[in-house]
Order: C-alpha cells, then sequence, then structure tokens
C-alpha cells in the first residue's frame, strides 16, 4: 500500500510531460515486460492452461484496462477528494463480488472494519469534495468503473494465486491491460507531446518499477496467504500513506480533520484484519496429552 500511496505524486509530476492514457500505457509496458523479464529470467513457466489465461486476461482488462482508464479520465471532472472517496469503495465492492464468487465470508467484525475504513476516508477527503464544481454524471461514472474494474481484477488475481508463477501473471496482465489502452491513446491522443526530460523519465521509472511492478508483485504473493476481503481492507491505508508523503515531502499540512480521518481507517483495518479468541480453533482435547 505504500508502494501504491507513492504512485500519487509521481503520476502528478509525470503528467504535465505526457497525455493522460499514453502515461498510463507507458507505465503498464514498462512495468508489464520489468515483471515478464524478471519471471524468464527466474525460468518460471509461463501458463497453459485456458482457464489460467482466462483469469490473467480478465485481470488485464480489469485491473489494468478498467482501473487506468478510468482513474486517469476521472481526473478532468471530479476533485481529487470525491475520486478518492468513489475509488475506496472498491474494497467493498470486492468484497461482495469475493462471498459471490470465491465463497469468502466476513464476519460481522470484518464488515464493521471495512465500513469504518470507509468512513475514515470519507472524512479525510470531506474538505476536498467541498471545494470547487463537480461534474457527477461523467465523473462520477468513470471512478466507479474504475473501482469496479479493480474489484473484478482482484477477484481474477486471488484466482491466480498458488497457480502461476506471480512476475509472469501480473507482467502478462499488464501488458493485456495496456492494450485497449494504447488503442485508444493512438485514437485520442498525439504522443509526439511527450517531454523525455530526466524529471519524466525519473517519475515513470518510480512509478512503473516499485509503484507497479514490485507492487503487484507482492499483491499477488500476499493474496495467496490470506483472503481477498481481509488484504483488500489494507487499501483504506493508501490515502493515509498518501497524505503522509505529501506533508513529509510536498508541504501537505494535516489538519486535525485529516488526522480524525486517518485514526477512523486505521481502526477499520484493525478490526477486519486482527484475530480475536473466538477466531482461533480449539485444540482437539487430548492432543496435548498426545504429544506429552
Amino acid at each position: 500500500m505504500l508502494l501504491w500511496a507513492s504512485c500519487y505524486p509521481l503520476i502528478t509530476v509525470g503528467l504535465d510531460s505526457a497525455p493522460h492514457l499514453t502515461f498510463a500505457v507507458l507505465r503498464a509496458v514498462l512495468a508489464g515486460t520489468t515483471l515478464l523479464a524478471v519471471g524468464i529470467i527466474l525460468r518460471k513457466p509461463f501458463p497453459r492452461d485456458g482457464s489460467i489465461w482466462g483469469w490473467i486476461i480478465l485481470a488485464g482488462l480489469g485491473m489494468t484496462g478498467l482501473g487506468y482508464y478510468g482513474m486517469f479520465h476521472a481526473a478532468e471532472f471530479v476533485s481529487p477528494g470525491l475520486a478518492t472517496v468513489i475509488a475506496n469503495s472498491q474494497p467493498l465492492i470486492a468484497a461482495g463480488l469475493a462471498f459471490l464468487f470465491l465463497r469468502e465470508r466476513l464476519s460481522s467484525k470484518g464488515w464493521i472494519g471495512l465500513w469504518l475504513g470507509f468512513a475514515g476516508i470519507l472524512i479525510i477527503a470531506g474538505p476536498r469534495i467541498l471545494q470547487g464544481p463537480l461534474a457527477l454524471s461523467t465523473g462520477f461514472a468513470y471512478v466507479l468503473l474504475a473501482a469496479f474494474g479493480v474489484a473484478v481484477g482482484n477477484i481474477a488475481i486471488k484466482k491466480l494465486s498458488g497457480r502461476v508463477d506471480a512476475a509472469i501473471a501480473m507482467g502478462l496482465q499488464l501488458l493485456i491491460g495496456a492494450i485497449p489502452l494504447a488503442f485508444l491513446a493512438l485514437l485520442t491522443e498525439d504522443q509526439g507531446q511527450i517531454d523525455w526530460s530526466p524529471v519524466f523519465i525519473a517519475s515513470l521509472l518510480g512509478l512503473a518499477i516499485p509503484g507497479t511492478a514490485l507492487a503487484f508483485w507482492l499483491w499477488q504473493y500476499t493474496l495467496g496467504k490470506i483472503e481477498l476481503s481481509k488484504a483488500n481492507v489494507f487499501s483504506f491505508l493508501v490515502p493515509v500513506f498518501g497524505l503522509t508523503i505529501g506533508a513529509a515531502f510536498f508541504g501537505e499540512r494535516l489538519t486535525p480533520l485529516i488526522i480524525t480521518g486517518t485514526a477512523i481507517a486505521t481502526a477499520g483495518v484493525w478490526l477486519t484484519t486482527v484475530k480475536s479468541s473466538s477466531d482461533v480453533q480449539p485444540k482437539a482435547k487430548g492432543a496435548e496429552d498426545g504429544r506429552a
């Protein structure tokens, strides 16, 4: 989540030097190529099963295709605060999809934690939501499209966990998701507008390698260990880390309202993921005696 949070300032820096979708395509292609190169160097096998390829394609079209398309276009219509709130409905959408397709069940404590995390993000983004006019009809649709795409992509990534190497799977999904984005970029943008300055190259490398390639690899590894609904709640920490980075390096001010929202979002993450005594399975009677 810290790596994903670092993407926001890098995108802000890079957007001054390249068209929106073109920048997104460069990010996805560079990250996907890097992951595939790592997988090939480590001699990881490519998938042969048709169902695995199906989940990889779904992950690419959802997570990278719809996710990048919606968020990059939403910036033209809605305030960053509203975009943050709508985008962070993704864990709630994914929890519902995980129940339908993965048979994952959250306890009442888990659902309370999810809604607490969302409430914390709403408090953090509140002042930004009130800034300026909002083109809700278009902007809301774009951000919701991105959130739904990421949620679907997360279901697919969970399905891939343990069935294919993470570097190969995430590299392929990034490159597959970049295909429709590249097509749209060629139709609607002028790639000659890219300013290949040292600042843009540095922002692109930072965004693509640690912010995307490493983050996706870690994410698939994580989903191989714990349930999607429990891992996904940590997404509420992305704006928290982003605000911390902004305060440390860009002079952004942490208001009491932001600190309150951060505390509530963090409490939601803790409530969803911490194990209580009722979550621990009791040992079978006589197990200790047997070992003795």
